[in-house]
C-alpha cells in the first residue's frame, strides 16, 4: 500500500511537469526563447514597410543623388529587409519640384529633396536648406540639433502633413558659372541666372533676373541661352553636369550656400503608422548619412577643381567689395522677408540668436 502511494505520487509529479512545460512553452510546443516559422519576418513583430521615395536629384548625381541611393540600401540592410525605401529619379513618380505636394497628399510616401525648393509655399523652410553668409557645417548642425532648428522645421512641415529631417550635409558651393568675367556689380544687372533659395533674392536686389530650375534642366537652359549664368552646387557635382562646356568662368566663395542641407521628407500619416524602432532606424540612418556626405563632399572638391582647370575653366574669387555688396543686400532681404512672414521672422530670430551666442565659442575655439 505504501509502495503504491509512492509510485502514484511520482507519476503525478512527472505528469505535472509535462503539463506545466506545455503551458509555459505555448501550444506550438516550443520552449521559451525559441522562434517559430510562423512568426513575422521582423523579430520584434513589426509590420513590413514598403515605401516609394521620389527624388529631386538623379541617382547618379554625385552626393546629392548617390547619397539617396546609399540611404535606400542602408534601410534595406539594417532592417534585414523588413523596410524598403525605393529611390525614384526625378519624373519617374513626380517632377523634381512637385515632391512637396505629392508627399503632403500621400500620393508618394517619401521624398529625397531640399527644403529650399518650397520657398513659394513656406518661405521659412529656406533656412533649413542654406543661409547666405551663414554658418559652416559644425555650427549649422549645432543649431539644427541642439539650438531648436529641427523642432521649428518639423513644426512647419507638420502643418502640411509632412515629417521631414536633415539627411545630407554638403560642403560649400561655388557661387556661379558665367560666360565672361565679372569685374563689377554693374555687369550682373540684366543677367538671367539660375539661382536657388534665399540667395536668389539677394541677386535680384542687384539686378539679376533669377529662375529656379531643376538640376537636370540647367545645362540645356544654359546651352540654349535661356539663361546667361547658373549656380547649382559644389565643384565635383558641377563638373559632372558639364557646365564648363558652356561657361568658362567659375566664381567663389559660395556666399549663398556655405552649408547645404538635404532632407528626407515622409508623409506624416505614413510616419506615424510605423513602429518607434522603425522611426529610430530612419533617424539614425539619416544622421549616418550626414556624417558621410559632409566628409565625402569635402574630400572630392580639389580634384574636381584641378580637372576643371585642365578644361579651360578660370577660377575666380569675388572681390571684397562685391562680397560686401552681396552681404548688404542679404541683410535687406532678410529684414524684408521677416517683416512679411511671422514664421520666417521666428526661424530667423532663432538662428540669429544662436549664432550671436555661438560667437563667444567660435571666436576663441577656432583658427580663422
Amino acid at each position: 500500500m505504501k509502495k503504491s502511494s509512492t509510485v502514484t505520487g511520482i507519476l503525478g509529479l512527472f505528469i505535472g511537469l509535462i503539463v506545466g512545460t506545455f503551458f509555459l512553452a505555448g501550444n506550438d510546443g516550443t520552449t521559451p526563447g525559441e522562434t517559430t516559422t510562423s512568426m513575422p519576418t521582423s523579430a520584434s513583430g513589426e509590420a513590413p514597410v514598403k515605401w516609394n521615395m521620389a527624388s529631386s536629384f538623379a541617382g547618379t548625381l554625385i552626393v546629392a543623388g548617390t547619397s539617396g541611393k546609399y540611404v535606400e540600401e542602408r534601410v534595406r540592410t539594417l532592417s534585414s529587409g523588413n523596410m524598403e525605401l525605393r529611390y525614384f529619379d526625378p519624373g519617374a513618380l513626380v517632377p523634381a519640384l512637385e515632391i512637396f505636394d505629392a508627399v503632403s497628399a500621400g500620393a508618394v510616401n517619401a521624398g529625397w529633396t531640399n527644403s529650399g525648393y518650397w520657398a513659394g509655399k513656406i518661405p521659412a523652410l529656406q533656412f533649413f536648406a542654406a543661409v547666405p553668409f551663414g554658418a559652416r557645417a559644425g555650427e549649422s548642425l549645432a543649431w539644427m540639433y541642439h539650438g531648436g532648428g529641427l523642432e521649428l522645421m518639423q513644426e512647419l512641415y507638420a502643418r502640411h502633413n509632412i515629417y521631414s529631417m536633415p539627411c545630407q550635409v554638403s560642403a560649400p558651393e561655388g557661387s556661379g558659372w558665367f560666360r565672361y568675367e565679372i569685374t563689377s556689380l554693374g555687369e550682373l544687372k540684366g543677367l538671367k541666372m539660375r539661382f536657388f533659395g534665399l540667395g536668389a533674392k539677394v541677386m535680384e536686389k542687384l539686378g539679376v533676373s533669377t529662375q529656379l530650375i531643376a538640376p537636370g534642366d540647367i545645362f540645356p537652359a544654359l546651352e540654349l541661352g535661356t539663361i546667361d549664368a547658373a549656380e547649382l552646387s559644389f565643384p565635383a557635382l558641377d563638373l559632372d553636369l558639364g557646365f564648363y562646356e558652356v561657361a568658362k568662368h567659375y566664381y567663389f566663395p559660395g556666399w549663398h550656400q556655405p552649408t547645404t542641407f538635404g532632407e528626407l521628407m515622409i508623409n506624416l500619416d505614413d510616419w506615424n503608422s510605423i513602429a518607434p524602432r522603425q522611426q529610430a532606424l530612419l533617424q539614425s540612418i539619416c544622421k549616418e548619412s550626414i556624417a558621410r556626405t559632409l566628409a565625402e563632399s569635402e574630400a572630392i572638391q580639389f580634384a574636381a577643381l584641378q580637372e576643371l582647370q585642365t578644361k579651360g575653366v578660370t577660377l575666380h574669387r569675388w572681390s571684397s567689395e562685391i562680397l560686401e555688396a552681396f552681404e548688404t543686400a542679404w541683410m535687406e532681404v532678410v529684414a524684408e522677408e521677416a517683416a512679411k512672414d511671422a514664421d520666417f521672422a521666428r526661424v530667423w530670430d532663432s538662428l540669429r540668436t544662436f549664432r550671436e551666442n555661438y560667437t563667444v565659442w567660435g571666436d576663441l575655439g577656432y583658427i580663422d
